[in-house]
């Protein structure tokens, strides 16, 4: 079973890196969206439906924040994993604070990108 991505990221570049990424390593990217608000209405109609959700913390309207209270208030919720430029110390423990569980610079990919290789290789092993 490919592992299922939910993109919250405001760049269009990026979406088309992040996705080729997770094509190269067996994901599929199920929704892309670029604001607080779609990101909320997303997780409250897809409940369930995601693996992993990647989350930028500043996006074009709100901020991944409230995004990553949002995919844990889910019982059926992935993973969450942030990724973004403004991944200092303490915002990475708040990010972590509010259930998050990476959280990665976005001028460092190397360890994002190991990280969601490793988790899409132990979701697509099977049980």
């Amino acid at each position: 079973m490919e592992l299922r991505v939910f993109l919250v990221e405001d760049m269009l570049r990026m979406h088309g890196l992040l996705r080729d990424l997770f094509n190269s390593i067996g994901g599929v990217v199920v929704a892309t969206v670029s604001t607080e608000a779609e990101a909320k209405l997303w997780l409250e109609d897809h409940k369930g439906q995601w693996d992993l959700a990647v989350i930028d913390l500043v996006l074009d309207q709100g901020a991944g924040l409230e995004v990553i209270r949002r995919c844990k208030e889910d019982p059926l919720a992935g993973k969450v994993a942030v990724f973004s430029s403004y991944a200092s110390p303490g915002v990475r423990a708040h990010c972590l604070a509010l259930g998050a569980d990476a959280v990665f610079d976005k001028n460092e990919p190397q360890e994002f990108i190991a990280w969601c290789a490793d988790l899409t290789a132990r979701e697509n092993s099977g049980p």
